[in-house]
């Protein structure tokens, strides 16, 4: 694709990266067959190769309107596009910077305002979040019934294991998955700890940054980006082996600190070390011995790999081989490559786009009668519990005893 950006952005970082980006795309279209807001909507400018005109448009300095913003809105941001991409164009990153522009640019109505900037300034927060969850609680039985639906319980979380061994990686203290599903990160540890790995929760540690970063508040991201290294630092240098996610999303954040913070002279060098060792749960234990975790009893799983899994890592396949491997029976799923439509704060933003995506992933999840779904990410948990007919658990708490 040919490139003539505009002089406001095309001597920065961002729109040397863009341009690159962009001159990668050769217009095939293979990335609009595996787009769900395109399968939904059938409008190009609702594809992947729209939402690059739109954005080459832009950066070129044409005008932009509420349109623009619109359709980049919708954009899931699931990234099913790179894995289709025979080009290898990184749509994912190219959105990022384009929002980043957009938002400066057209001024959103106050009530997007104020909705985007609450979910900035409650959900990375686990004390402000945990409190509004609370209340909700409260609230419960006079909500409407689809408000209900996407207010988990209160449950139980397993004691975390002493640091007994030699072995040691870090997880990251997180933001909505405490409050939400506090028992996932404890059955992570009680199932490092069962094949002699410690699991360490840094302290001082917390939102891996992603929900800013995407909702094109970069620079707050990036805040919470060098908190997050600054808490890992000391125990990187004590010889923490790896930095573990639970959630799919963190992940595949974690991975990006490098590209985020490289032109940072203070951070550049350590995000860098950060997304070398960050690592999904899955791709520690695929390394190891789960012998101790093997079970004698089959039991029926319909396993929802998460976008961020399978596209944003990369690592399609790996939890679905581990969950076999260790005598669960997977049940088929239809399209899995298609997001759940939670993506972050999609669900929040999109509600009637993220419903649909929600009615077909639940139809193609349960058509194999699993006993339970099972996933790896927090925002996906959430978001088909609260309309699946069989119970939905983080994969990593069915490997407990």
């Amino acid at each position: 694709m040919q490139t003539r950006l505009a002089d406001f952005v095309k001597d920065t970082p961002d729109g040397r990266e863009a341009d690159a980006i962009l001159r990668n795309c050769v217009h095939c279209g293979f990335c609009t067959a595996t787009c769900p807001t395109y399968q939904l909507l059938g409008d190009e400018l609702d594809g992947p190769r729209g939402r690059i005109y739109l954005l080459k448009q832009m950066l070129e300095g044409q005008p932009v309107t509420a349109k623009t913003q619109l359709h980049l809105d919708r954009c899931l941001t699931c990234r099913a596009c790179e894995t289709t991409c025979p080009s290898g164009v990184r749509y994912g990153r190219l959105a990022d910077i384009g929002r980043g522009i957009l938002e400066e640019k057209v001024r959103r109505p106050w009530l997007q305002r104020v909705q985007r900037l609450a979910l900035r300034k409650l959900m990375p927060y686990p004390e402000r979040f945990g409190l509004l969850v609370g209340l909700a609680r409260l609230a419960r039985p006079v909500l409407p019934a689809a408000v209900r639906a996407k207010i988990p319980p209160k449950t139980w979380s397993p004691a975390w294991p002493p640091a007994r061994h030699a072995r040691r990686v870090l997880i990251l203290k997180g933001c909505v998955q405490p409050v939400m599903a506090p028992a996932v990160d404890a059955a992570a540890a009680n199932v490092l700890d069962r094949i002699g790995i410690s699991a360490i929760r840094v302290q001082g540690s917390g939102c891996c940054g992603a929900l800013s970063h995407h909702l094109a508040a970069h620079e707050e991201g990036a805040a919470f980006m060098r908190r997050n290294i600054d808490a890992l630092w000391p125990h990187i240098e004590r010889g923490a082996e790896a930095i573990v996610s639970t959630a799919s999303g963190c992940g595949v954040m974690l991975k990006e600190y490098a590209g985020v913070l490289k032109h940072d002279p203070g951070y550049a060098a350590k995000a860098e070390r950060i997304s070398a060792l960050a690592k999904d749960i899955g791709e520690v234990l695929a390394g190891e011995d789960l012998s101790p975790l093997r079970r004698s009893n089959e039991r029926r799983i319909a396993f929802h790999s998460p976008c961020t899994l399978q596209h944003g890592q990369k690592l399609n396949g790996l939890v679905e081989s581990l969950l076999s491997g260790l005598g669960f029976e997977l049940t088929p799923v239809d399209q899995p490559h298609l997001c759940c439509g939670s993506a972050g704060t999609y669900s929040l933003l999109q509600p009637e786009l993220s419903r649909r995506l929600l009615v077909e992933k639940i139809r193609g999840l349960e058509q194999g009668r699993p006993e339970c779904i099972a996933t790896a990410n927090i925002g996906c948990w959430a978001h088909l519990r609260s309309r699946a007919k069989v119970p939905v658990r983080h994969w990593i708490e069915l490997l407990q005893p």
